[in-house]
């Protein structure tokens, strides 16, 4: 056995755990049960965090040799997915109806899992498509869950950029590989440089991992697929998956590759144009996920400038997003108006560390990433201050105004609310804990009457913001920004009957041909899309595989 791997099995336990967790909703008599499960499937995740990530694993005759180790900051984002996905699944167990769906969301909440996991832990080529693919892919069940007509819709656009997204990114992996020694993410990362396609490999790359971390122009599933997904399914998307797009360009972007400016340029566009666009919409989850795309743009804007820190933001991002979209569903659930106010303080103090007020968790994110910047960048990372003020504060008022959608009480809401509150004092206090050794800051750093000021104008400014955009009668569009424009622009062109094919013309037979097929992929698809039937399958095709690669030479 020795042989047959080299390093520590932690890692591998990591990522294993949670498909045994997802194995539970295959067994027919354990589906409708399987949900009361996730809150523990990311337990080794954040103990192997807790203990610094230690070890890493090499097994050479399994895939095309699976490495698994954690990069730099690579601990911080991987307590911080345990402890969004810990919270999410709690909140799930405790309000989603048990029964086959849920049983469904189950299996695939747990694939989903392993790989936002794995995209931190992941030190090959392959190992890396792979997790991505099964964050990216099996997420889809996360949106759709609701089976309502807006849940599908969303669905379709989910899966229409996520599989564009795995695309480029294979193409852009592809060209990388073709030109590398190994299959080793370092030596795939410096062969771009020499690669005859290598700028057209990082291009995809940017396009693939961009899809996910909601980088604008490519964000437009992020505002539309929040409001349709269940709340928990929100809080990990916001909190934890988009994060895989963001380590992917860490992690094979190459410095000097001629694509900062891009970043930086994108970034800035969300930062500021999503946070305005937020203030658009009336759905709180809405307003969220454009405070996402905003906050996604300053995270892209720090990597194009250089920041060393950036996982240290993303940890605060994470967990305050997360309890965020909890609230959400907290304040559905309020019956009387102490829960509803409890529900709001939490929501304020988590709202106000995202902003940047100084002493909280998010002041000491942003005072980290800025380390290092200088001039108008740094002057723009302030400055967004006043803009997500702006927008959280507009997500405060239209939380304040939304009505409970459970008239006879949510019997574990003082669960929820418990669970939503100690996530939101992690993300106040952890940055604390781990400030000097995560940033090699000095511990009075954020306590400096500079510090302190340069945090807190910009809230003064964005709370102003708040009290005028409460006077206004701002305008009102749906979520999706480019694509809801798209749409309207295209119903100012509607089909005319003359533009059909004729009966009899080779056109009109090839639609029938192309009809016919497609509902017969559409049985197919009825058929496998149960879950006992899809889980065994996926499951046995993963064995299949796994098996082959270990006996192939």
């Amino acid at each position: 056995m020795s042989s047959f791997y080299s390093g520590s099995l932690l890692p591998l336990g990591v990522l294993v755990w949670p498909l045994l967790i997802g194995l539970v909703a295959v067994v027919p008599r354990w589906q409708a049960g399987a949900v009361r499960l996730l809150p523990f499937a990311p337990l080794p995740a954040l103990a192997f965090a807790l203990a610094g990530a230690p070890g890493g694993l090499v097994v050479p005759d399994l895939l095309l040799g699976v490495t698994l180790a954690t990069v730099q900051g690579g601990a911080l984002l991987v307590g911080m997915t345990a402890l969004v996905w810990i919270a999410a699944g709690i909140h799930a167990a405790l309000t989603l109806r048990a029964g086959q769906h849920s049983g469904v969301l189950a299996g695939f909440w747990c694939i989903t899992l392993a790989g936002n996991l794995g995209v931190f832990l992941a030190g090959d080529v392959v190992t890396f498509y792979l997790a991505f693919a099964a964050v990216s892919l099996a997420a889809w069940f996360l949106v759709v869950h609701d089976r309502t007509a807006k849940a599908l819709s969303a669905g379709k656009l989910y899966i229409t950029l996520a599989v564009l997204g795995e695309a480029a990114l294979l193409i852009g992996l592809m060209i990388g590989a073709a030109a590398a020694e190994d299959l080793q993410i370092a030596t795939v990362r410096a062969a771009f440089a020499d690669a005859p396609l290598g700028q057209w490999g990082l291009g995809a790359l940017v396009l693939g991992f961009g899809i996910k971390a909601g980088m604008v122009p490519l964000h437009i599933w992020l505002p539309v697929a929040h409001p349709a997904a269940p709340v928990p399914g929100s809080a990990v998307l916001s909190g934890a998956i988009v994060k895989a797009g963001l380590i992917g360009m860490v992690l094979f972007l190459p410095d000097g590759s001629g694509w900062s400016g891009v970043l930086i340029t994108a970034g800035i566009l969300g930062a500021f144009g999503a946070a305005l666009w937020g203030l658009t919409q009336r759905n709180p989850k809405a307003v969220l996920a454009y405070s996402t795309v905003s906050q996604m743009g300053l995270m892209l804007m720090l990597m194009g400038a250089g920041s060393g820190n950036l996982a240290f933001y993303a940890l605060h991002h994470g967990l305050a997003k997360a309890c965020l979209f909890l609230c959400v569903g907290i304040l559905l659930a309020a019956t009387s108006p102490r829960q509803r106010h409890a529900t709001l303080l939490v929501a304020a103090a988590i709202a106000v560390s995202v902003a940047g007020v100084p002493l909280t968790g998010g002041a000491l994110a942003k005072l980290a990433a800025k380390d290092g910047l200088t001039g108008g960048l740094a002057f723009l990372v302030a400055l967004s201050g006043v803009t997500t003020t702006l927008v959280l504060g507009w997500f405060l008022l239209r939380l304040a105004q939304s009505g409970s959608q459970q008239p006879k009480g949510q019997p574990h809401w003082p669960a929820l609310w418990l669970n939503a509150t100690l996530l939101g004092l992690v993300a106040l206090a952890l940055p604390w804990g781990l400030w000097t050794n995560a940033t090699g800051l000095a511990g009075n750093y954020a306590l400096r009457w500079a510090s302190m000021i340069d945090g807190l104008w910009p809230v003064v400014i964005g709370l102003g913001g708040v009290a005028l955009v409460r006077k206004l009668s701002l305008p009102d569009y749906p979520p999706g920004d480019i694509l809801a424009t798209a749409r309207q622009i295209w119903r100012q062109f509607p089909v005319r009957p003359t533009d059909t094919a004729p009966t009899g013309t080779a056109a009109h037979t090839l639609g029938r041909k192309a009809l016919r097929a497609l509902l017969r992929a559409r049985h197919a698809e009825s058929m496998i899309r149960r879950w006992p039937q899809a889980g065994v399958m996926l499951f046995a095709a993963a064995g299949l595989f796994t098996a082959l690669a270990i006996v192939t030479p």
